[in-house]
């Protein structure tokens, strides 16, 4: 296994907002456990290579990047169109979960030549980037003309029960709150991401998944078993107290629970869908290109009304 880093600026700078090294750490804890905890991985991976299955291409080279513990490599075996399929995760605790060609790597510092990939396809791991357009940047040049970019992240509806919930106790607790929930992309901004990494034919679509827990500890610890804590330079460094943890979890019964007691947990998965150009693509159309004049239809719907 190939192990590939760079030094990032320090931990501290002011621009970057996820600390790199507790990601890393946080995943190298789940590693060891997280076959009890990927459902929601394994859930957005099959969505990813449902997707991908529907494109008629082959992908001789692809890249898992941040591939976890394999998810997607598992559902992509036996669905053709992939040749070699190299998997890279900033954790080395997750990449010796997997099997075959694999290196470890931070998705900051993509350690790909240009133009040597079919296909890059990342589940459930942009969202931890300080700079996602420069990482898109980076797997645009990674990509031969015309290759495919197939990703999915958490958006910004993710865990808002949990983020009300903390940040209500909180403020009831110490009289004040601080960030309890990591900030996620706005569905709005993916695309024009997109286009300023230089890809083309960008399609952004979302999915609200809703899961029902028995209760807000039960989502804790799955958010811990995944590695899916928070993770920011401005989180609180020490444990949360009793008080408000406890607080929390009634705030959130009394909000969002059911009759039978379980509460529901929204998860919003963005998923990007681009190609790196190419002069054999096809083109959108230029404005007032078309042949017929919109003003010409909408005006002959009037009178016929």
């Amino acid at each position: 296994m190939w192990h590939i880093s760079k030094m990032s600026k320090k931990a501290q700078n002011e621009a970057e907002i996820f600390d790199r090294r507790a990601v890393r750490l946080h995943r190298d804890r789940a590693a060891k456990n997280l076959s009890e905890f990927e459902f929601l991985l394994a859930e957005v991976a099959e969505t990813l290579a449902d997707r991908f299955s529907d494109i008629r291409r082959e992908f001789p080279v692809a890249l898992d990047l941040g591939c976890h513990s394999g998810q997607i490599a598992k559902v992509l075996a036996g669905r053709g169109g992939i040749d070699n399929l190299m998997q890279c995760d900033v954790s080395e605790a997750m990449t010796r979960q997997t099997s075959g060609l694999k290196f470890v790597a931070d998705e900051e510092f993509l350690p790909v030549g240009d133009g040597v990939l079919d296909l890059a396809i990342s589940n459930l791991s942009l969202h931890w980037v300080n700079d996602l357009p420069g990482a898109l940047i980076q797997l645009c040049r990674a990509l031969k003309p015309d290759g495919l970019l197939l990703a999915a992240l958490f958006g910004g509806e993710t865990l808002k029960e949990l983020r009300k919930a903390l940040v209500t106790a909180e403020s009831e607790v110490t009289g004040g709150a601080g960030p309890r929930v990591s900030p996620f992309a706005d569905i709005r901004d993916a695309g024009d991401l997109l286009q300023r990494a230089g890809f083309a034919l960008p399609v952004v679509d979302t999915d609200v998944l809703t899961v029902s827990y028995e209760n807000p500890l039960k989502l804790m610890r799955d958010l811990r078993g995944m590695g899916e804590q928070m993770a920011t330079h401005n989180r609180q460094k020490n444990f949360t107290r009793r008080a408000i943890l406890f607080r929390a979890t009634e705030i959130y019964q009394d909000m969002f629970g059911d009759a039978d007691g379980r509460v529901p947990v929204t998860f919003e998965v963005i998923t990007l869908t681009a190609w790196s150009p190419s002069p054999n693509q096809q083109q959108p159309a230029t404005c007032g290109s078309g042949e017929v004049n919109l003003a010409d239809v909408l005006e002959g719907d009037v009178n016929n009304n």
